[in-house]
């Protein structure tokens, strides 16, 4: 057999992501496309749902020009309904957009199938499972559709990822449907490991004692975990994200990666030299006005700006031990520094609020803060927020001789939130220190977009880019790797909480020198997390993926055969 690495000629991807910004997959999938793009042109296909009816779509650009044979094709014989077109993100790779409400109507048969072939039992499903097998589906015999209509061959090597739980019946039906094509599915998180986090249940220390099929019955996510482990059993290449999840996979799904695809990142939006600079000072002229118009305070710009931002994951993300490890430098009396904190994290947003809206329209400072000097939206049903109680609890009321002040943004930072009006980045770059304290993280994006930004950050080894980072690295520090990783277990809160207010107080107190060389190594860190050093890991699993897949096919002839010569 030659040592040569298999290469695809074509790459498909289903994700729910695709065209459809909601987390970090959609980072993920969106600053890989232009270097797999580099790589094989017009013959990289992502493939997500199609929901936008009659609403446009900012990240998808339809061409009806573009595979228009096919889709026609499509429609008239495979009863699909599809969009085709160009994802909006560098490289603008071609994106087929799915519409999976057809497919309801047989549902039923659709589960008895996947039952049948594979045992993913779907008795048990509720909320968005339909939804996302359907979609699975769809995406499934898209693929095939192609396949077939352009006469595809085995020698042309085609590869589908199907990312995430969302997509891995679409994974299932392509290797049976069509077992020339290999296939890939990528968890980005266990089912059942995000389940028992979020559950209050200690997910690391006790790692060993834990049986997924059992704890998906006792936290009722049968269904869920049930196609995603058998896709994981199944496909030709079953990978992950890192390697701690990677030992999630081996002990709740049964089934050890195959091959570790960390997320890379791309650098090509974050400004250079003198539009890096102003736009600093523009982003914490922006931070400073929201904040002092609300406070009714007049901090200056030698104010420390931190903050923290992600999922509303309140015990996954760390924004509990944020938190609390703010109120813990609240009463440190030995802060020097002014510390203003922001918690950018989407909730259940109603508004923006009106009376500091108006304020920030005139431009006038009352002096006195604004209603709740603590938020700046309001919320749907803000007296159950989270964030909101344990500030109150706390007593954290951004009160005049508060020396840390701590303030919730509760919205999409998309450019039109109508308090900021700029996107998440535009602010990202005026802090001065990020914190992601997380306790279930499988990579983590936000730490990698800090430090791509020149801003020093903190995170736990309970996430994979910190972990990453240790691994790389031995123990990590803010100023010689501009990323400090604090040890994190299912027990150890309070530590944790301690040292990261240890360290915002001792970062707030470093000289200019010092804070600069921080933020040299930080964008240095960054750089070795681009797409160029981690897509060698993609071309690894496209190579066993195939290599499976040639071994499937050669078995089968061999069994035909066996069965022609009875």
């Amino acid at each position: 057999m030659s040592t040569k690495n298999l290469t695809p000629s074509y790459v498909f991807e289903a994700s729910w992501e695709v065209c459809n910004k909601v987390g970090g997959i959609y980072t993920v999938l969106s600053t890989r496309a232009k270097t797999l793009k580099s790589e094989l042109g017009d013959k990289v296909f992502f493939i997500g749902p199609d929901f936008w009816t009659g609403i446009s779509n900012p990240l998808f650009k339809e061409n009806k020009t573009l595979l228009s044979g096919w889709k026609k094709w499509a429609e008239e014989n495979d009863g699909l309904r599809i969009r085709v077109g160009r994802w909006q993100v560098p490289g603008e790779p071609v994106a087929i957009l799915v519409d999976f409400k057809p497919f309801f109507e047989k549902r039923n048969e659709i589960f008895g199938w996947a039952w049948e072939n594979f045992q993913v039992d779907s008795l048990h499903s509720y909320g968005d499972y339909d939804d996302s097998l359907m979609f699975s589906w769809a995406a499934g015999k898209a693929v095939e559709s192609y396949y077939r209509y352009f006469k595809l061959t085995p020698s042309d090597n085609v590869v589908f990822q199907a990312h995430e739980w969302q997509t891995c019946l679409s994974a299932l039906y392509v290797n049976k449907a069509v077992p020339e094509v290999a296939t890939i599915f990528t968890t980005h998180a266990t089912t059942i490991g995000r389940s028992i986090a979020c559950n209050g249940k200690p997910l690391y220390d006790y790692m060993e004692g834990y049986n997924g099929d059992q704890m998906a019955r006792e936290l009722n996510v049968e269904s869920k975990h049930s196609v995603e482990k058998q896709a994981a059993h199944h496909v030709d290449c079953f990978t992950t994200v890192s390697e701690i999840t990677g030992v999630e996979c081996g002990q709740l799904l049964e089934k050890k990666p195959d091959v570790i695809l960390m997320n890379g990142f791309e650098d090509d939006f974050v400004p250079k030299g003198a539009d890096f600079t102003r736009k600093r000072k523009e982003a914490r002229a922006i931070l400073l006005n929201v904040a002092n118009t609300l406070l009714g305070t007049s901090l200056g710009d030698d104010t420390f700006i931190v903050s923290t931002s992600g999922r509303y994951e309140y015990k996954n993300k760390g924004i509990d031990l944020f938190v609390d490890s703010l109120n813990k430098l609240r009463n440190d009396q030995t802060l020097q520094r002014d510390v203003l904190a922001f918690i950018m994290v989407p909730a259940w947003m109603k508004s923006a609020r009106a009376d500091l809206a108006q304020a920030l329209k005139s431009g006038e400072k009352t002096g006195a803060p604004i209603g709740d000097p603590r938020i700046t939206h309001e919320l749907n049903e803000q007296c159950n927020d989270n964030v909101l109680n344990q500030m109150g609890w706390l007593g954290m009321n951004n009160t005049a001789d508060d020396k840390v002040k701590v303030i919730f943004v509760p919205c999409y930072l998309d450019g039109s939130d109508g308090i900021f009006n700029k996107q998440y980045y535009d602010l990202l770059i005026g802090n001065d220190m990020t914190v992601f304290p997380s306790y279930y993280e499988p990579w983590g994006y936000t730490p990698t977009e800090s430090v791509a930004f020149r801003v020093p950050c903190v995170t736990t080894d309970l996430a994979g880019f910190g972990l990453w980072v240790n691994l790389m690295k031995g123990r990590s520090s803010m100023i010689e790797d501009g990323v400090k990783t604090v040890h994190r277990s299912d027990y150890n809160f309070n530590e944790v909480s301690e040292e990261i207010k240890e360290t915002i107080k001792s970062f707030s107190g470093l000289d200019k020198k010092m804070v600069s060389r921080a933020r040299e190594n930080a964008a240095k860190i960054a750089e070795k997390a681009l797409w160029r050093h981690f897509i060698k890991y993609y071309y690894e699993a496209y190579d066993i993926a195939l290599r499976k897949r040639d071994g499937r096919m050669q078995l089968s002839k061999k069994n035909k055969s066996s069965i022609n010569n009875l």
